[in-house]
């Protein structure tokens, strides 16, 4: 599968090679490329980011590029228009004039002569989602894509908008881009880049008052969501995600939804590369994508189109923590498709418990606090982010457990719920939480889902709840792979509020159950153990540590007011790159508070920090801002400040009003 290392091929690094845009806007690319492939072209794989490849990625580029180089590729690492070393201004996430600096960029990669013709395209996160839109647009010289951690549908599965319900992500990975794109260029490379700097600062947007102007399922969310049209897709594509991730649905969905070649693996990884994730086990991924390009690119046989079409690793059911090194378990395979040709086995909700006889008639009207156990909805960070013992908001819930199992249950697929609901509220929301309950009660979450209640129809016409009205509403889960131990218990949880993770209502809502069943996707046999190689990567970068890293969340609660704050600080540490000399590092700061009592008490602030140190110039950028609400309006506002050698050479504030519109 991999050439022995006197095989391997001596390569070049060109930190920045400029490439010219239609209108004249010059992107620079890092290359890596074998030294002889002027004589011998190579296939090209792109990724394309606005993440800065000079020292945001530069970490993992090294693990990564060098590495496939070095087998027979040229690796492209692109900074986006408006980002790192490149000219021009970004003014959103997946416009179309990023799809066609892509597209463009394919195109000069094809004609340059140290390229086959043949181009892949790679990314994790924001670059694999732009892997799929720009394979949509079908270039021609796009032959393969590989896409991690991404989605289908920008709307109903990014970090906006879930179940119809505004996730507190959008703030918060807002102001992680009000952050990112306020950096400098590195003056050893552009020595402009002060006016570069000063006018992405002057003109960079503020994300969230965008995304919140777009509360409904309308034409900026379906630009750039593949699910759209499936069949647009025809390059060959290579699907991989996490169960520990915010994007787990993708996978499968791409799997059972694509006419092009496609295959799917899911790992039990956060929002990582998968030869380097957590929690382990890891896999031999750039062996398996090496094939992919092989196959794809090359032309040769690997094999790859004979492996399964689905990969999932099918995990043990462990304790509650808020990190795990390690999930125990064994990776399984569907032939053909991903879950959906599953048995299921369907569970009468009652007021008993789960699988068990009789009638529901149940309310509940959680507190505001409930959800306080729910982690980070996706966790990068590499702080105590996964959820925990569940038992502190199954005390805020509606819970319907199952008696002890009888034999090890394996749900594998997104479990679905069908209640019988009603609000005394015409805004109302729900969310839904299938536990895993440990003979002692310690309580893992296995998987959820949450709901709008005016979405309860469509994400693109919302409706207001009749007070007293009973509704048929289905959610599906977010697909799992888990496997809850013989003995233990299934559990439920219902609750009207689930904060941090979402936006609450405008009011206090009482939900009443009076119907409700459970439908789970069963694999029955789960004893085979498909087995990827060991992970391999290029050597770490070489990089000096001047402070290190650390992250941090607690819990703070008024006793007076029962105002409860959660507050996450990460500080990414500062390090020197060996290779150039910059010295860069950044720490970021969140508060989310609520009432118990009180949705409108809802607030989220957060702050930002970035540092550039190069050759005794010293940029910074501190970067800020807050959401709230009334019943009627969102409330933002944000402040961006800059400075160079200690002192102010920019700042500009931000402040809007959003209606509310059924959420």
């Amino acid at each position: 599968m991999n050439p022995a290392d006197n095989s391997l091929l001596d390569i070049e690094d060109l930190p920045d090679v400029g490439i010219h845009m239609p209108d004249g806007c010059r992107l620079s690319a890092r290359i890596w490329k074998p030294s002889h492939a002027e004589s011998h072209p190579v296939p090209a794989i792109l990724e394309f980011l606005p993440y800065r490849k000079r020292d945001g990625t530069a970490t993992r580029d090294a693990l990564t590029h060098p590495w496939f180089a070095k087998r027979g590729y040229a690796c492209i690492r692109v900074d986006m228009r408006g980002n790192g070393d490149s000219e021009g201004l970004m003014e959103d996430e997946y416009t179309q004039q990023e799809q066609d600096d892509a597209v463009a960029t394919i195109e000069w990669l094809a004609q340059q002569p140290w390229c086959s013709g043949s181009v892949g395209m790679m990314g994790i996160s924001w670059g694999g989602f732009n892997a799929l839109q720009v394979a949509a647009l079908q270039p021609e010289a796009l032959k393969a894509i590989i896409t991690l951690c991404s989605t289908a549908d920008r709307y109903a599965d990014d970090i906006h908008y879930k179940g119809g319900c505004l996730l507190n992500e959008n703030l918060g990975w807002g102001a992680t881009m009000w952050s990112y794109s306020s950096r400098a260029p590195d003056p050893a490379l552009r020595p402009n880049w002060r006016e570069l700097w000063l006018d992405r600062l002057e003109n960079e947007p503020f994300l969230p008052s965008v995304w919140l102007r777009h509360q409904t399922r309308d034409a900026y969310w379906r630009h750039g969501s593949v699910c759209e049209d499936f069949s647009a897709i025809r390059a060959a594509t290579l699907a991989v995600g996490g169960w520990g991730d915010a994007y787990k649905n993708t996978v499968p969905l791409l799997v059972e939804q694509l006419d092009s070649p496609v295959k799917g693996i899911v790992g039990p990884w956060v929002h990582k590369y998968p030869h380097f994730a957590v929690p382990e086990p890891r896999i031999g991924f750039l062996q398996e994508a090496l094939r992919w390009w092989d196959h794809w690119l090359k032309g040769q046989d690997t094999g790859v189109d004979q492996e399964p079409d689905y990969r999932a690793y099918l995990m043990d059911g462990v304790r509650p923590q808020r990190w795990y090194k390690e999930r125990p378990g064994c990776w399984i395979t569907e032939d053909k498709g991903a879950t959906s040709h599953l048995p299921i086995q369907t569970l009468n909700i009652s007021n008993v418990g789960l699988d068990q006889p009789g009638p529901l008639d149940t309310c509940i009207r959680s507190p505001q606090t409930c959800g306080m156990e729910g982690g980070e909805y996706c966790a990068i960070w590499l702080g105590p982010d996964m959820p925990g013992d569940q038992r502190v908001d199954d005390a805020f819930s509606a819970c319907f457990d199952s008696a002890p199992l009888a034999n090890d249950l394996n749900i594998v697929g997104a479990p679905q719920i069908c209640l019988h609901i009603s609000a005394d509220r015409p805004h109302a929301q729900m969310a839904v939480r299938l536990n895993h309950v440990h003979p002692d009660g310690a309580t893992t979450r296995i998987t959820y889902g949450v709901l709008n209640l005016c979405h309860r129809d469509t994400h693109s016409q919302p409706t207001e709840l009749v007070p007293g009205k009973v509704y048929e509403v289905t959610l599906n889960l977010d697909h799992i792979a888990y496997r809850v131990p013989r003995g233990h218990r299934l559990r439920i949880a219902v609750s009207s509020a689930y904060w941090p993770l979402i936006w609450p209502s405008p009011e206090s809502a009482e939900l009443h159950l009076t119907e409700g069943q459970i439908k789970l996707p069963i694999r029955h046999a789960a004893s085979e153990a498909y087995v990827f190689p060991p992970p391999d990567a290029e050597a770490a970068h070489d990089i000096t540590t001047v402070r290190d890293s650390r992250n941090s969340r607690q819990v703070e609660t008024d006793m007076n007011s029962g105002e409860t704050h959660l507050i996450i600080e990460d500080d990414f540490g500062l390090v020197t790159d060996n290779h150039h000399g910059l010295t860069h590092g950044g720490t970021a700061f969140e508060r989310w508070s609520i009432r118990p009592d009180d949705p409108l008490s809802a607030r989220g602030y957060c702050h930002w920090t970035q540092e550039i140190i190069r050759d005794g110039t010293e940029l910074r950028t501190e970067t800020s801002c807050e959401m709230w609400s009334d019943a009627g309006n969102f409330y933002l506002c944000a402040e961006l400040k800059a400075f160079e050698n200690g002192s102010l050479v920019f700042s500009k504030t931000k402040e809007d009003t959003v209606p509310r519109n059924h959420m």
